[in-house]
């Protein structure tokens, strides 16, 4: 289980490793571009619950993962995540089994 810290405060989220690695090439890419977003997610706790930040250039993000290597990376669903992070919803989490579940906008 790998940890995004958020922010001054390091607000803290965590992701399995693999979904991590995804989350962060494309949160990054928005930043290179100097880009904002809407990121969400679905607490794993019982009961779930969402939870939703806006995340701009300046924001600190940092990954932190519990495995020392990376991930094989799957094209397919970050290109899903990275289409999502450009939609007026924002980045949330999709399944990598769910591939194209949200329609496209516009």
């Amino acid at each position: 289980m790998g940890t995004l810290f958020y922010g001054a405060s390091r607000f803290r989220v965590d992701f399995d490793d693999r979904a991590l690695a995804h989350l962060q090439i494309a949160m990054t890419a928005k930043h290179r571009r100097g880009e904002g977003f809407l990121l969400s997610w679905t607490a794993a706790t019982p009961g779930g619950g969402r939870s939703a930040v806006w995340v701009h250039p300046g924001t600190d993000l940092e990954f932190s993962f519990s495995g020392g290597r990376p991930p094989e990376i799957n094209r397919e669903w970050l290109e899903e995540l990275m289409r999502l992070a450009n939609t007026a919803d924002g980045l949330h989490l999709t399944s990598e089994g769910d591939l194209r579940a949200a329609p496209p906008d516009g």
